[in-house]
């Protein structure tokens, strides 16, 4: 009897660890009306459609519309990568929801990726104030690191960047008659100066072709058409840029960034816009494949 289960574990245990070696993808979807125009069931649902062509990505998805904004802390709680698909409905999403995602990737819980016009979601900018701050105190000699506090200035806002500003105004620092510090961190506006329409095809080149996110896709290629964004983008420098975007008039963008927030990574994906067939590129496809199993790598591994 003995023999028999130890055979039949032998044979079911590929089945049972690659299920235990599932990785949850939410696709989370704003719904606009707009993108049914080029997206017949919407964008969110046509990437959710591609990555569950993965054998190794459980996918499920959500709208703004559900109960609790389709983002509740129990479905969170059983997600991995979270690809957020927002365009004009960002004010609905409370603070305090933002801070609970950007909480789950510090603690290496939760994997997120913006998509697109998600650059100004709650959820993303207050990633970037806690990106700020993270790189604000680690900045500080490490004995002034542990006692410092942080102080957010400014708030939340959705406000188009001036033609000059620059690329983000970090932090300052005030100390008191005891040497402790305090690090006073602007809140990034996440936003740019120049942007959109008419649609205009643009080229995308791999800049970090070594990195998993790149795998399968070629050094450069050309998007038909798409809206342009132009830097300086408002955000705290990313730790790898993985791609960029340039347009004909001389336009640039850093259209995948990647940064580390305390044990979780946050992946801006900028390539998009729900006016445009662009998803239907297979190379941008592939990218977001990519990035969904080596973001969800991470999460699954981590302790």
């Amino acid at each position: 009897m003995k023999r028999f289960f130890l055979i039949l574990s032998l044979l079911l245990y590929p089945f049972l660890l690659a299920a235990q070696d599932k990785i949850r993808v939410l696709v989370w979807d704003e719904q606009q009306p707009v993108g049914k125009k080029v997206y017949e069931n919407f964008p969110g649902n046509f990437i959710a459609d591609h990555l569950r062509t993965n054998p190794r990505l459980e996918v499920s998805t959500a709208k703004q519309d559900d109960p609790e904004l389709g983002l509740s802390s129990e479905t969170l709680a059983k997600t991995d990568v979270l690809i957020y698909w927002a365009h004009v409905r960002q004010r609905a999403i409370p603070e305090a929801k933002g801070q609970e995602i950007a909480d789950l990737v510090k603690a290496g819980k939760l994997a997120f990726v913006p998509l697109h016009s998600a650059h100004w979601a709650v959820p993303f900018m207050i990633c970037m104030q806690e990106k700020a701050a993270q790189d604000a105190l680690a900045a500080l000699p490490e004995e002034k690191r542990a006692a410092a506090k942080v102080v957010y200035e400014g708030r939340i806002q959705w406000k188009k960047a001036g033609e000059f500003d620059r690329n983000f105004a970090p932090w300052r620092y005030e100390f008191d008659p005891d040497g402790n510090v305090t690090a006073f961190v602007q809140r990034p506006n996440c936003v740019f100066p120049r942007c959109c329409g008419p649609g205009q095809p643009a080229e995308v080149r791999i800049i970090h072709r070594k990195h998993p996110i790149c795998q399968g896709v070629p050094p450069r290629f050309t998007l038909d058409v798409t809206e342009m964004y132009d830097e300086p983008f408002g955000v705290p420098e990313p730790d790898t840029v993985l791609f960029t975007e340039n347009w004909k008039g001389g336009e640039f963008f850093r259209s995948g960034c990647l940064w580390q927030l305390g044990k979780g990574l946050v992946f801006y994906y900028r390539p998009g816009d729900q006016q445009y067939p662009v998803f239907a590129n297979a190379h941008l496809l592939k990218l977001l494949e990519n990035a969904a199993m080596w973001l969800g790598d991470q999460v699954v591994a981590a302790p």
